[in-house]
């Protein structure tokens, strides 16, 4: 049987930073076709606006139209879900927010990424909850979508011609997820664990879906850190390992290393060191040079 590889997508968090603008971005461009230049860059790039609260279909239809063929989102799930009611009683919510025009994104839609606070720890039952809501496939989304209420902005958007499954993955900030269960649980729901490069939280690499989903933060200062060569080398070694099936050689993980997968594994890795200095589209650009032969027909750069 011949050995394959998975698709490896290599972006940003985020495309709206004004320090970028005559910098990543020409002078003269402008701010309404940021998006379209920065997705011509990189291959995928998580939606941050849908953590600070609900969107309007309009402005998925627009991300959607704005970017290539074979561009994905990542789109992060509210913070209203994780940080407010902290999980609790959020059937409502995860409703209005795949309501809110996510959908129509169709198969640009990518990974829905939960990112949880730093004071919230595992709680076996809480969590075995929530992670049973999250619709995997279009038809189980569209199901829960329509229970939403009035809070959505706009008309729902009920419909979506993307086939794909639809994947989550949730990134930890709290020492108490260093267990067992909770790695179990996550395989049980098919749930990405996010491997999470930060100064302050759990680095941890179980693989617990079909697909690995990472954001490096800055590993020496939050948001704000760059990666040198060596640690982009580093970096671009476990996206092949992973890519390819595999794991990477000492791997910090919490159980043992899962079977070879002969399909091999999508990758998704985004750079959140936005702040202050143009870090996260240069270290992004520098890794997917180390990766181009993993990388066939990936989106043309920007003239």
């Amino acid at each position: 049987m011949t050995k394959k590889t998975g698709t490896v997508r290599i972006g940003i968090s985020g495309w709206t930073y004004a320090p970028w603008r005559g910098q990543f971005y020409p002078k003269d461009l402008p701010q309404k076709q940021e998006l379209s230049y920065a997705a011509r860059h990189f291959r995928s790039i998580e939606i941050n606006g849908t953590f600070y609260g609900l969107q309007r279909p309009e402005s998925f239809g627009r991300w959607r139209d704005e970017t290539p063929d074979d561009f994905v989102f990542a789109v992060k799930g509210p913070r209203f879900i994780t940080h407010m009611l902290r999980l609790q009683n959020i059937e409502t919510a995860l409703a209005n927010f795949l309501a809110s025009g996510l959908l129509r994104l169709g198969p640009k839609l990518g990974p829905i990424l939960w990112q949880l606070p730093p004071n919230m720890a595992f709680d076996p039952s809480l969590f075995d909850k929530f992670l049973a809501l999250l619709p995997h496939d279009r038809d189980a989304a569209i199901a829960l979508a329509k229970r939403h209420d009035w809070h959505i902005k706009g008309p729902a958007w009920l419909k979506s011609d993307g086939h794909q499954p639809i994947r989550h993955a949730l990134e930890i900030r709290h020492e108490s997820f260093r267990s067992p269960a909770f790695i179990e649980m996550l395989r049980r729901h098919k749930v990405a664990l996010v491997c999470a490069d930060t100064v302050k939280w759990p680095l941890l690499m179980d693989i617990t879906a079909d697909f690995i989903y990472c954001r490096l933060h800055g590993s020496e200062k939050l948001y704000v850190s760059g990666y040198e060569d060596e640690a982009l080398d580093i970096w671009a070694q476990r996206i092949r390992a992973w890519a390819t099936g595999g794991e990477p050689e000492n791997a910090t993980r919490v159980l043992a290393p899962v079977p070879v997968r002969n399909k091999g594994r999508d990758v998704y890795l985004y750079f959140d060191n936005t702040d202050v200095k143009l870090r996260a589209p240069v270290d992004a650009d520098h890794l997917a040079e180390r990766l181009a032969d993993l990388m066939p027909g990936s989106a043309p750069k920007a003239a």
